[in-house]
């Protein structure tokens, strides 16, 4: 069947395509080519600009037109290099060869063999795919986050007021109020996009096996580790490592990745405890017509959005883990198992793209139901049985806990009446009885 968003195999491209298209100008096949491209030709400038005396009269007028080439390129262009690539069995190869039948083509063709001059296939697949990512996460991941970020923030500030019962071990424990409950995430997250700012998209960038020997055998006086250095940093804006074998370590990929795992295990745990508040009642969701929650139930709403983001994060998370694994890791100087997981990065990307889409939605039909919330405080007053232990402590009243514990570890239901007239039984000031008894599991929420 020809493709599209029904016959495709991955949900990242079929059902979820909507969520995802942005992703393909970074992670598809046409984009790693197209990155590809533009690094061989910024070396090809590069080189021109020591300049190496055979291209010494390329003209700088012609550089231009040459960006051109990654600028404008397009589908049937990148056809082309799958054309090249169906002979020569090699990706990086076909690249190098469609650049030089543009230069023929151009006028350009007695400097084209410079194009990958003493490099191997990985400077340029070390670099373009840390370019790639980088840019990526830029204008897809961190702007949707931060879209998340920013509607939690507004949730947090207009639910600030709300007394909630909280709950420890799934049991009534001592209230809180919604909008901070909210704004642990907020900080969570916040915590966390902290390390993006803190690890470098690294790149390896010195011939077969990482010692520029090709470089240095050509042209001994040039000093390539500073070319290189320049290069990578200066001209594609990434963080050259070295030494090297002949691929990057991937250890800072490795620490992205984690990084990305982390906050995705933070959203997960957003979307469980919505999915909990859910099955509390503490929220109901907004009811769309036509929309069915059951195939046989009519009444469901289902928290199909929160299902949908946690099992979209689980799975983007066991890809994010085993490439934080498994692409550190590579026999002597290289194999070529980093090459195939590499074309993945998107994958997991992906799916974390279409579970905070998810959780945007999910958000975005919630309605507090404060008449369950308050009915679930006004039922739960032996939550104010820690307040008012607390004080008597204060005032030196004998073991108060143990006191706390006789009245409220019966099974009994604690009612506001059990706990005044227990107020009422205590041997303490009328001041501080008075004091107890204007605890309330509404009022009694901290700061």
């Amino acid at each position: 069947m020809e493709l599209n968003n029904l016959t495709a195999i991955s949900p990242i491209d079929g059902r979820y395509r909507h969520k995802t298209g942005k992703l393909d100008g970074y992670f598809s096949e046409f984009a790693l080519i197209k990155y590809r491209l533009m690094v061989e030709i910024e070396y090809f400038i590069a080189l021109c600009e020591i300049p190496l005396p055979q291209l010494f009269d390329f003209g700088k007028e012609n550089f231009t037109s040459l960006r051109a080439l990654y600028e404008d390129f397009d589908i049937k262009e990148a056809e082309r290099v799958k054309e090249l690539e169906r002979t020569t069995n090699h990706d990086v190869k076909a690249v190098e060869y469609y650049l030089k039948e543009r230069f023929f083509k151009s006028g350009w063709g007695r400097w084209s063999e410079f194009i990958h001059f003493g490099l191997t296939s990985q400077d340029i697949n070390n670099t373009a795919i840390p370019l790639s990512l980088k840019d990526g996460l830029a204008e897809v991941y961190f702007p949707l986050l931060f879209e998340l970020r920013e509607m939690l923030a507004g949730l947090a500030e207009e639910w600030k007021d709300i007394p909630m019962l909280a709950r420890t071990h799934g049991q009534p424990a001592t209230p809180t109020r919604l909008g901070k409950e909210i704004r642990v995430f907020i900080a969570r997250i916040d915590e966390q996009s902290k390390y993006f700012g803190q690890i470098p998209y690294s790149a390896k960038f010195g011939g077969a096996t990482g010692n520029m020997n090709a470089h240095k055998a050509a042209y001994p006086e040039i000093d390539w580790t500073g070319f290189a250095n320049g290069f990578v940093s200066e001209v594609l804006g990434l963080q050259r490592s070295y030494p090297t074998t002949q691929i990057e370590h991937y250890d800072n990929l490795a620490a992205l990745f984690d990084n990305l795992r982390r906050i995705n295990v933070i959203l997960t745990d957003l979307a469980r405890d919505m999915w909990l508040y859910i099955s509390l009642e503490y929220f109901r969701q907004k009811i769309r017509k036509g929309e069915i929650g059951s195939s046989a139930m009519p009444h469901k709403v289902n928290p199909i959005d929160f299902e949908n983001s946690e099992g979209n994060l689980g799975y983007a998370n066991a890809v994010f883990g085993y490439m934080a694994e498994k692409l550190p890791v590579s026999r002597l100087q290289r194999d070529l198992t980093d090459s195939t997981v590499l074309r993945n990065i998107g994958v997991p990307i992906g799916h974390t793209v279409i579970a905070i889409n998810s959780l945007l939605r999910g958000l975005n039909r919630v309605v507090v139901n404060r008449e369950k919330i308050e009915s679930d405080l006004e039922n739960n007053w032996a939550v104010v049985g820690e307040a008012i232990q607390t004080i008597l402590r204060r005032e030196g009243f004998h073991k108060p806990y143990e006191a706390l514990l006789d009245l409220t570890r019966t099974n009994q239901k604690i009612t506001r009446e059990s706990i005044i007239d227990f107020i009422d039984s205590l041997d303490v000031s009328d001041y501080v009885k008075s004091e107890l008894k204007e605890i309330t599991p509404s009022n009694y929420t901290g700061f």
